[in-house]
């Protein structure tokens, strides 16, 4: 009989913490504690935060009559770091530093995760892990060159469902991920496209700073000449041109809006703006798709659309018909971060896996 593990999954975003309990890969419930704006606006940073979150968190525990005493592992969405590896990392006294420096550096939410859960099983005789975070780095050495010395190609992407797809995408050929190679599209706000050797991604594009293709927000890559003329034309700061790149490019600097959904109706009702924008946005999602193809040699074993808006048949399809000549071409619609960081809790107490230690 198969062993019960009850495993707890912390998600911080910017305005929000997403809690979820799983009896192994059964979810048996899932939380969206929401947090104002005048609930924020008390803390000057996102460290601060900490224990509003972490309180936060217990009391729904508590509602639900879920007991910490219970749980066999808590499993932290995995923070902003220096590059490191794939899989799956026990909470220890260096990584915990670590996650605690980079959230007063980089500012971001998510890496509260693994503060609140090394911080919950202290007193528990459980182990806290974190999951594939976004700044897993297996590049390959001749990815990271870019033509111009002192610059470098960085691996900045949605690791966390990239990885837990393409498990998923192994197990249903019948082999393990590290004996299988794939090109994976992650299509949403943001975008990455990446190549899957033997279970590590091997070139990937930054889609944090909005590397590769154009997404909702981002605005990919562009002419490098105009983009100097923007920054030394003395009309937007530093600030302002970061911004354009990464949040107000792509499909919101087109058309004023980041939803794919209202894109579409755009198009049914004859805008013809939209609809070029549009095929634009799935015509460079190819073209990376492409490169990929050289970067794995061919060889690869399929071709994965992922990431919110690989929900959108209209999208699925035009790309599908720009690639399918490349490859089997799967669809795995959304993110499901929560049950890809219980399934990394999983592999660790499941002895499939070895949990890796922060160095």
């Amino acid at each position: 009989m198969e062993s019960k593990f009850r495993i707890l999954v912390i998600n911080p975003g910017s305005t929000s913490t997403k809690i979820a309990i799983y009896d192994n890969e059964e979810q048996l419930f899932e939380e969206t504690l929401r947090h104002s704006t005048k609930e924020l606006e008390v803390f000057d940073t996102i460290l601060e935060q900490y224990t509003f979150r972490k309180e936060a968190i217990i009391k729904a525990l508590q509602q639900r009559n879920i007991e910490l005493s219970s749980l066999s592992g808590i499993v932290g969405r995995g923070g902003i770091l220096e590059p490191i590896e794939g899989g799956t990392y026990i909470l220890e006294d260096n990584l915990v530093n670590a996650l605690r420096d980079w959230a007063i550096k980089k500012g971001h939410a998510c890496n509260l995760a693994g503060l609140i859960a090394n911080d919950l099983v202290k007193e528990l005789g459980i182990n806290a892990y974190m999951v594939d975070p976004p700044c897993v780095d297996e590049l390959a050495d001749v990815a990271r060159i870019t033509g111009l010395e002192g610059t470098t190609r960085t691996s900045m992407f949605h690791a966390l469902n990239q990885k837990a797809v393409a498990r998923r995408a192994a197990k249903k050929l019948g082999k393990r991920y590290e004996d299988c190679n794939f090109i994976i599209a992650h299509v949403g706000g943001g975008i990455s496209v990446g190549a899957h050797k033997n279970g590590r991604v091997i070139d990937v594009n930054n889609a944090l700073d909005g590397d590769g293709p154009f997404s909702p927000e981002r605005a990919g890559e562009i002419p490098t000449s105009e983009l100097v003329e923007l920054c030394f034309s003395g009309e937007y700061t530093k600030q302002q041109i970061k911004k354009m790149l990464t949040g107000k490019g792509g499909i919101v600097s087109y058309l004023g809006i980041n939803d794919m959904r209202i894109v579409e109706d755009m198009m049914d009702k004859g805008d013809k703006k939209a609809s070029i924008i549009y095929d634009a946005m799935v015509y460079q999602v190819a073209k990376a798709i492409g490169a990929m193809s050289t970067v794995l040699m061919g060889e690869y074993d399929q071709i994965i659309l992922t990431g919110g808006i690989a929900y959108s048949k209209l999208f699925s399809k035009k790309l599908k018909e720009r690639v399918d000549f490349l490859g089997d071409f799967v669809v795995f619609p959304g993110e499901d971060e929560l049950i890809a960081l219980a399934e990394g809790g999983l592999r660790i107490l499941r002895n499939e896996e070895k949990a890796k230690i922060y160095q």
